[in-house]
């Protein structure tokens, strides 16, 4: 199916990186049914071929899809390029350690699909997601709605798990949102948290719950720390990922005016421009239309700042 107002077909996705994120995240994306082509793309060619392979065997067991390894050229009418491409986070490694390798990988990458004319949404997964969305947005050229940082989704539906398990109440019913960094900067938005509209302090406290800084502090570290607990574990994170890949996804295809913390420039909010980091967007179809203020009280705020200065230092060792 193409939108002949930009040469974009909306049933088709590519995957940039073949690794264990973007191959999770391609097998999510298969079973999803969204997509009827999906391309991967690798510079070990030989991995892409052989994911493409693999995951296109449950095809049968699904629903009609073509799945092939290939170019960048292949990619250029795709409604969505997903990057996942980069160095993984070593176990002890910080995703801002990161950034140096795979800021330079990007400087590969982007180029050729400028070359492409590409006309659908850029999402970036590769770490550290915001710096190399920033990185992204000044190499492309592309509007700045049209590319979107996986951001803190996959860190908010952790936190909602973990507030769902803490609750005994359905994760889906809580709504609460991971802000600023992906990393050891990220900020629980815990004065907008509620449960079905109910304040978070007193749904604890309906379910038996009275101490409520020991547990925001327990649980936010919790999910700050998740990744770095899986890796030391199983050497990498992907499945959670994987999900939120999916999420974001349908979320553009759908046109859904989704609420996803996804990860943009900031351009005054909160005091804040002149770097990406996460906060609650409604994501559809042309990408994010627009940034939700949620309510942040005052020591929410100076972290949120704090978290943006960590990432601009890192920014200010760049060049473009």
């Amino acid at each position: 199916m193409k939108n002949s107002n930009c040469d974009v077909n909306l049933r088709k996705v590519a995957v940039i990186g073949c690794g264990f994120v973007g191959s999770a995240s391609a097998f999510a994306l298969m079973q999803s049914g969204m997509f009827s082509e999906m391309v991967l793309i690798d510079v070990d060619k030989d991995r892409a071929e052989g994911e493409a392979l693999d995951i296109s065997h449950g095809v049968p067991l699904n629903r009609p899809m073509k799945i092939y390894s290939g170019e960048y050229k292949d990619a250029s009418d795709a409604a969505i390029v997903i990057i996942t491409a980069g160095a993984g986070q070593k176990p002890g490694e910080t995703r801002l350690e990161l950034v140096h390798k795979n800021v330079g990988i990007f400087k590969s990458i982007i180029p050729q699909i400028n070359e492409c004319n590409f006309k659908g949404i850029l999402l970036i997964v590769s770490n550290p997601v915001d710096i190399l969305t920033y990185t992204a947005i000044k190499l492309s050229g592309l509007p700045e709605n049209r590319i979107i940082g996986s951001g803190t989704v996959l860190d908010t539906a952790r936190l909602k798990y973990q507030l769902g398990q803490h609750l005994g109440v359905d994760s889906r019913s809580v709504h609460a949102f991971i802000i600023g960094e992906h990393g050891d900067s990220e900020i629980a938005a815990w004065s907008s948290a509620n449960v079905s509209g109910i304040p978070i302090n007193s749904f604890c406290e309906m379910r038996g719950y009275f101490n409520h800084e020991e547990a925001m502090i327990r649980i936010a570290d919790s999910v700050k720390n998740m990744a770095y607990e899986i890796i030391e574990k199983k050497k990498a994170t992907y499945y959670g990922i994987a999900m939120s890949v999916k999420r974001i996804c349908e979320a553009i295809l759908r046109d859904e005016k989704s609420i996803l913390p996804v990860s943009s420039m900031m351009h005054g909010e909160y005091g804040i421009e002149n770097v990406v980091l996460s906060m609650p967007s409604i994501v559809g179809k042309d990408g994010i239309e627009t940034k939700v203020p949620i309510t942040v009280n005052e020591n929410e705020c100076t972290h949120l700042m704090k978290s943006a200065n960590a990432l601009k230092e890192v920014i200010s060792e760049l060049e473009f």
